[in-house]
C-alpha cells in the first residue's frame, strides 16, 4: 500500500489574502509607532496586534519601519490613473477633485490624525524617512508613464519624465506640509480630509504655473 502523493496541511494563501495580511500589519505598526514610537515597538508586538508571530511579520517585510510601506503606496496606481485621464486644458487641481478624495484616500487605513502624526514622525525617524523617500521614488515612474501615454509620447522622452518629478515633488511637499500644519489643528475626520485635499490642490495649482 502506497502513502498519498498529494500536500497535505493549510492551502496556499491567495494574493488577495497576503495583500490583506500586509494591510494588516501596516496598520498596526502605525498605530503602535504612533502611539509609543518605532524604537520602543517589536517586531513581535506588531504581529501580536494582528494575530501573528514576528515569523509572519518578517516574512512580509525586512524591517519593522518597512511595515508601513503599503499605507504610504496605497494611492499611487489611482493618482497615476487620474493623471492618465487628466483632458487637456482642465486645470490640474481639478483632476483631484473633492467627489474623488471622498470616495478615495490616498494613504489607506488609519484616519487623517493617524497619518498627520505618522509622516510627522518621518522627520525624526530616519528609518520611517527611507521608507517614506523610497515610495516617493517608486511612484515616479508609474507617474511619468501615465503622462507619456497621455500625451501620445514614448516612455523614454524628457518631458513626461521632468512633469513627473515636479508632481511627485509638489504630492510629497504637499502632504508633508500637511502633516506639520495637522500638528496644531483640532479638526475631525472630514475637516483632516477637506484640508488635506485643499493643501494637495493648492500645490498642483504650483506645479501648474511653473517657474516665473
Amino acid at each position: 500500500m502506497t502513502a498519498p502523493s498529494g500536500r497535505t496541511g493549510r492551502p496556499p494563501l491567495t494574493e488577495a489574502r497576503k495583500a490583506e495580511i500586509r494591510l494588516e500589519i501596516a496598520q498596526a505598526a502605525v498605530d503602535l509607532f504612533v502611539e509609543q514610537g518605532v524604537a520602543a515597538t517589536t517586531g513581535e508586538e506588531i504581529g501580536q496586534a494582528v494575530g501573528v508571530s514576528a515569523r509572519t511579520v518578517w516574512r512580509y517585510f525586512p524591517s519593522k519601519e518597512s511595515c508601513v510601506s503599503p499605507l504610504f503606496s496605497a494611492g499611487i496606481g489611482m493618482i497615476a490613473d487620474r493623471l492618465r485621464e487628466w483632458r487637456p486644458g482642465q486645470p490640474l487641481d481639478e483632476v483631484f477633485s473633492p467627489e474623488l478624495a471622498t470616495g478615495h484616500r490616498l494613504v489607506a487605513g488609519p484616519d487623517r490624525t493617524t497619518i498627520g502624526a505618522l509622516v510627522r514622525l518621518t522627520r525624526t525617524e530616519p528609518g520611517l524617512r527611507a521608507v517614506w523617500l523610497q515610495t516617493y521614488d517608486e511612484a515616479e515612474p508609474a507617474f511619468a508613464r501615465a503622462l507619456a501615454e497621455r500625451a501620445g509620447l514614448g516612455v523614454d522622452d524628457l518631458r513626461p519624465t521632468i512633469q513627473a518629478a515636479m508632481f511627485n515633488a509638489a504630492l510629497r511637499a504637499a502632504v508633508e506640509h500637511y502633516a506639520w500644519r495637522s500638528a496644531d489643528l483640532r479638526t475631525g475626520p472630514e475637516t483632516a480630509e477637506a484640508e488635506l485635499l485643499a493643501t494637495m490642490r493648492s500645490a498642483f495649482a504650483v506645479v501648474e504655473a511653473g517657474l516665473s
